[in-house]
């Protein structure tokens, strides 16, 4: 498998062991950056990652850094990533096999080395599944691509004060996702 792989200064060490890691199982590794040095930002890195993996010059991605939750952030403002932020082999697996999540950011400073090559090990012998995941990542998808009023909040920003109001989607547009009318819940 073509696999990207990058990290920030943070995340350097543990880049480099699942690096060795993979080449040792015959991956085709491909370095798309980072150093060491303490100023550099990780959305400039992990952007350079997540446009390899939306064109698919790689399968999967992995980005190291301290914790994985920024990258994971900044890698899914990119159309066509799905990235998560794992630190166990369980949600590695139905990352991918739930949601199709084609870049993986691991946390140097939460994970020790062996558990996070358990982690990478689970990430890419998984593979998406059908069925009701299938169903799942189209509805997703969708929200993706989607320029419908009914699937995105039309309020600049969310109420102030103590009380904050769920953004729910319309009848219409769960409607529209799902295929279904969604249930009554009794107004909850």
């Amino acid at each position: 498998m073509r696999i990207g792989l990058a990290a920030d200064h943070a995340g350097t060490e543990l880049r480099d062991f699942i690096g060795r890691h993979l080449r040792d199982l015959g991956h085709d590794v491909v370095d798309h950056g980072g150093g060491d040095h303490p100023d550099d930002d990780y959305p400039l890195i992990v952007t350079r990652l997540a446009h390899a993996v939306a064109r698919r010059d790689v399968e999967r991605g992995i980005f190291c850094c301290g914790s994985g939750i920024g990258p994971a952030v900044a890698a899914n403002k990119v159309r066509g990533v799905r990235a998560a932020v794992v630190t166990e082999e369980w949600s590695a697996r139905d990352a991918v096999s739930h949601v199709g999540v084609n870049l993986l950011t691991l946390g140097q400073r939460v994970l020790g080395t062996e558990l996070a090559k358990s982690i990478v090990d689970a990430y890419l012998s998984a593979t998406p599944e059908g069925g009701r995941h299938a169903r799942r990542r189209e509805q997703i998808a969708h929200l993706e691509s989607s320029e419908d009023p009914d699937l995105h909040p039309t309020e600049a920003s969310p109420p102030r004060g103590p009380r904050v109001r769920p953004v729910r989607a319309s009848p219409q547009g769960a409607e529209r996702i799902t295929g279904r009318r969604p249930r009554d819940r009794g107004g909850l």
